[in-house]
């Protein structure tokens, strides 16, 4: 799929694509910092017919949403032959224990052999996590494990 990349003289730089339905969806990266997610019109590619400003968060969590999935999918099918590994995307919700601690202090891997093999923050990925990673409300763990360990690493992260 490509990219397409334009300056936006005196605005910032659009990047966008062409789905399989001949839309376009992309982003607008401001020159003052800001982000509009944007959508073309279908008759006319080079008019929006939808521009949502994003924040920084909104758009680290909207990265979130859509990286996450696309890496859970790229594991699956990496492990699609092999019996019993599952891979599974666990949140740090926002009152759960570990948030602001480390992933060593969760124990996941010795109480319930899950592997944590990235972490999703901000639409950025943090590949092969050390124990001295510190999580915070909102990331997403990509591990992988029996269907059994993740249940339990799940209930792990919500509970303690």
């Amino acid at each position: 799929m490509n990219v397409e990349v334009t300056p936006l003289p005196g605005i910032g730089i659009r990047k966008d694509f062409e789905t399989t339905t001949g839309r376009r969806i992309g982003v607008v990266s401001h020159r003052d910092g800001g982000t509009d997610l944007i959508i073309s019109k279908r008759d006319d590619p080079d008019a929006c017919m939808a521009s949502i400003p994003l924040s920084s968060d909104e758009a680290g969590v909207l990265a979130n949403l859509l990286g996450a999935p696309q890496l859970v999918a790229q594991l699956r099918e990496e492990h699609r032959e092999l019996a019993g590994i599952n891979t599974r995307q666990l949140p740090i919700v926002d009152d759960s224990p570990f948030d602001g601690r480390t992933l060593g202090e969760t124990a996941l891997r010795t109480r319930t052999g899950v592997s944590v093999v990235a972490v999703m923050r901000a639409g950025h990925a943090y590949p092969s996590p050390t124990p001295d990673f510190n999580l915070t409300a909102g990331d997403l763990l990509v591990a992988v494990g029996t269907a059994d360990g993740l249940d339990s690493a799940t209930k792990i992260l919500h509970h303690g």
